[in-house]
């Protein structure tokens, strides 16, 4: 995984709200265990016709969504089942943060382990960031604020671990491997 110090992006909005991770990801391209390709299935029923041509009319295959890091989504995001494959298709894609008023715990915790920026802000902050589609922003995960084009200011919280884990660059397993000499001494001393 890269560090997320800093994301700079446009919005992408998608405000349909109570987007499951069936929509994110259907079944159907849950049969690889890696991470690369899976941007092409994202929202694969709504991104695509029948035929298989893109859909002019979504979001993703507008032209103004080129180069968008930042998706705004609408309330309660990530629901349903638990499949990791959402968040490695949206960052396949190349999204670093997806932005809700309300996100599933399962899906957030998902995306934070495998260097998405999954972060549920205020309703009113949520609500100006949809009337504002498509606006600038900066998040500086450090720090923990949300920078608007203004120079206005939105806080988020984000649990120290995972903060430390983006910010470093790794996942759980990479943490615990980091101090495998640590570890390996602390087994050494109890053995004894």
């Amino acid at each position: 995984m890269k560090p997320i110090t800093h994301i700079r992006s446009r919005t992408l909005v998608l405000p349909h709200e109570n987007i499951d991770t069936d929509r994110i990801i259907p079944a159907r391209f849950l049969t690889t265990t890696q991470r690369a390709g899976l941007g092409k299935a994202l929202f694969h029923d709504w991104r695509y016709r029948a035929d298989g041509s893109p859909d002019p009319e979504f979001a993703l295959n507008k032209p103004e969504a080129q180069g968008c890091e930042i998706l705004l989504a609408g309330r309660n995001f990530g629901c349903g089942s638990s499949r990791e494959h959402a968040p490695w298709a949206l960052a396949d894609f190349g999204f670093r943060a997806v932005l809700s008023s309300e996100i599933a715990d399962i899906f957030r915790g998902n995306a934070l382990k495998n260097g998405l920026l999954a972060l549920q802000i205020d309703p009113a902050e949520h609500r100006y960031l949809l009337e504002h589609s498509g606006i600038e922003l900066a998040i500086d995960v450090a720090e923990g604020f949300i920078e608007l084009p203004d120079g206005g200011r939105f806080t988020f919280e984000l649990e120290a671990f995972a903060r430390h884990c983006l910010l470093s660059g790794v996942d759980q397993l990479g943490f615990l491997l980091q101090h495998e000499n640590d570890i390996a001494a602390f087994e050494q001393r109890k053995a004894a």
